[in-house]
């Protein structure tokens, strides 16, 4: 995997050491060069290692209990059941799926700590570039806010009413909240603004930046969600914004759905802004540690243990037809099922696919029914306190790398083309139920899948197909919400009050600023 601009940090660690030591015993050290405003950041390799912390930033994204975390965990896509003493946290994962979290959990803490870290670290860098005044760092400063925007348009989403902080931050500084309306209309402002100023290329030396494609594709997403973000809706934008993408030429679906998420997935021709994870030198991709089970080091040769949580609800399993590609086909008695999936379901091996997985602590069938023998079933019997170890199907649709350690190398896409082309189906859809254009784009990603084309487009199996081509990509929450779906029961959870849509503003920055208001509900 190629990680673009962490050769930028390392450009910018070679850049701050100029200091030469000529013996660590000789005090007075020599100094054959030294940093000021007036010789450093005056060249594009230096400006572009200046502001990598605006995007090494984005890692904490996948964080245990940061955004994705919310978006996934609190819709009907994944679950982490209490397994005994696993997983309890307190009750955080019940809450946070029976949708009764508190201002105090830690995913609403985490992820508010996450977004406004990338906002002060955008400030941080855009004070720094903007002080010194040269023409040379116009498109840089454009770049980090379009950035900070991107952040925002987070933040919108998830908590809707913030505040919108765009200097750096000195003590005793309490901003507002401002209502959600307004902070729709700033990120849009500062979207458009910053568009023109932006790169236009798309190649490698733009893989994982902001360039003009990423503002295109974060403006469709905006104006996407418009109805839920300020009451009205903007359709044609949407539509728009999703065309200057498609007409570029400069993305198209890849043959093999799962192109998108292998270990080295960085060539997909569908990724329009992904952040690029590493093992080594980028973590933060942990998905496969807290989806498989302990026993599943011997299947993978992995250097660590995995914690058996995150899971999918039978009913989401169900909801793929038989015969869909990104369903995959579950294991048996006879051996592993070669092919990939999003789900790992049914009797588990080791790598060698000779020898059956044997889970010797299952010895009490009213936790695990079927003793020893481990078999992932689709069925969850609890959500807590006694969910079986071998309960839930897992989440296959990330490449598991041979060998793997507690991170992951795969990339985690932000933007990618199938979703422009369903922003703009929906769109066409939501202006005319019988648009042939709508349908005739949600059946090129299921022809993808391998299933058979719908005949007609509704609000069920429009939301289901975004479900089932986004699994786990952290869009589910955000598109229930537009659906209106995202309050309904469903296992293990009540029918809840609208006001749930916005997660709680977290209680220790509202004890911490007297000019926050909390969100209603909480």
């Amino acid at each position: 995997m190629t990680i673009h601009f962490l050769s930028s940090k390392s450009l910018l660690i070679t850049s701050c050491c100029l200091i030469v030591v000529t013996a660590c015993t000789n005090l007075e050290q020599e100094v054959f060069s030294e940093l000021t405003p007036d010789n450093f950041l005056q060249t594009e390799e230096e400006l572009v290692a200046a502001i990598g912390p605006a995007y090494t930033s984005l890692y904490p994204y996948m964080g245990t209990t940061s955004l994705w975390a919310a978006q996934e965990i609190s819709s009907d896509e994944l679950v982490v059941p209490t397994r005994g003493a696993d997983w309890d946290d307190g009750g955080h994962w019940v809450r946070l799926h029976q949708h009764a979290w508190t201002p105090d959990d830690p995913t609403i803490n985490n992820t508010w700590d996450f977004l406004y870290n990338g906002v002060f670290t955008c400030n941080r860098l855009l004070f720094e570039l903007e002080e010194l005044d040269r023409p040379i760092t116009i498109p840089f400063s454009r770049e980090i806010r379009v950035l900070r925007a991107i952040y925002y348009l987070w933040l919108l989403d998830v908590y809707g009413n913030v505040p919108i902080i765009t200097s750096h931050i000195i003590d005793d500084f309490f901003p507002r909240t401002v209502p959600r309306e307004k902070v729709y209309e700033f990120v849009e402002s500062e979207l458009l603004r910053n568009l023109p100023s932006v790169t236009k290329k798309v190649d490698g030396t733009t893989y994982s930046k902001v360039n003009q494609m990423v503002v295109h594709a974060a403006l469709a997403n905006l104006y996407l969600n418009a109805q839920v973000y300020k009451d009205s809706s903007e359709w044609p934008k949407a539509i728009a914004a999703c065309d200057v993408i498609i007409d570029s030429g400069n993305y198209q679906m890849e043959r093999d759905y799962f192109a998108n998420f292998d270990v080295d997935n960085a060539s997909s021709s569908e990724f329009i802004f992904a952040i690029p994870y590493d093992a080594t030198y980028a973590s933060g991709l942990q998905i496969a540690v807290h989806t498989l089970s302990p026993l599943h080091q011997q299947t993978y040769d992995l250097a660590i243990s995995p914690l058996n949580g995150w899971c999918t609800l039978k009913e989401f399993y169900d909801s793929y037809e038989d015969g869909d590609i990104r369903k995959g086909m579950p294991s048996t008695e006879e051996g592993p099922f070669m092919g990939r999936g999003n789900f790992l379901v049914g009797p588990q091996w080791d790598l060698s696919g000779v020898v059956r997985l044997m889970d010797t602590n299952a010895v009490n069938t009213s936790i695990d029914p079927d003793g020893p023998p481990f078999t992932l079933r689709s069925e969850i019997n609890e959500l807590f306190p006694s969910a079986w170890n071998e309960a839930g199907a897992r989440i296959g649709k990330y490449e598991i790398e041979i060998g793997g350690t507690f991170d992951m190398n795969n990339d985690f896409p932000i933007y990618r083309y199938t979703d422009i082309l369903l922003i703009k189906a929906e769109a066409l859809w939501r202006k005319n139920p019988n648009d042939i254009e709508a349908l005739e784009l949600v059946n090129q990603v299921r022809a993808r899948a391998g299933v058979i084309p719908f005949t007609e487009l509704t609000a069920e199996n429009l939301l289901a197909e975004r479900g089932r081509e986004f699994f786990a990509e952290s869009k589910r929450r955000t598109d229930l919400i537009r659906f209106g779906k995202f309050t309904d029961a469903w296992w293990e959870k009540n029918l809840q009050e609208s006001c749930k849509t916005l997660f709680p503003i977290p209680q220790n920055q509202l004890d911490a600023n007297p000019n926050l208001f909390q969100n209603p509900c909480y």
